[in-house]
């Protein structure tokens, strides 16, 4: 019996979970991201209009696409076509970079304090992170970069 498999088939399993491991950062940020409250993102969303993503999956995405150093909304987009933590946490949904872009900056700008300061306190009360010493570094340094601060090759 032959049995035909396309290229999706061949590359990605069914079931994403079996590949992530249980102490995995993006298993972290998504229970974070789920014990949040659904009034926190009811404001942003007053009704009507097209179906839209669900605003914890984008938030989701978002959070640890920032602690993967990702910030670019393409950049984000393209890791949830091409990374599978990624495409776990999106529940293989495909946003494109103007629908996390739009997002990130309109409707989650009134809210990204609370929610960084919700999954903060999460990190903390699970003991991933202790807040007993910690240091904000406001350091400025004067850039001094013009054509004439450096000296060519061969002059």
């Amino acid at each position: 019996m032959y049995i035909q498999y396309t290229m999706d088939q061949l590359m990605l399993p069914m079931d994403l979970e079996e590949d992530i491991p249980q102490n995995h950062l993006v298993r972290v940020v998504n229970t974070a991201i789920n014990r949040l409250d659904d009034a926190i993102f009811d404001a942003a969303y007053p009704g009507g209009g097209r179906d839209s993503y669900h605003p914890k999956m984008l938030t989701k995405v978002i959070i640890y696409a920032y602690t993967q150093r990702l910030y670019s909304s393409r950049q984000i987009a393209k890791a949830v076509r091409e990374n599978i933590m990624f495409m776990w946490i999106a529940g293989r949904q495909r946003p494109d970079f103007r629908t996390i872009n739009r997002f990130r900056s309109e409707r989650m700008k009134a809210v990204l304090e609370t929610v960084f300061t919700a999954v903060l306190q999460f990190l903390a009360d699970e003991k991933y992170v202790q807040l007993e010493h910690y240091f904000v570094d406001g350091t400025k340094i004067e850039a001094n970069a013009n054509r004439y601060t450096f000296v060519w090759g061969k002059a």
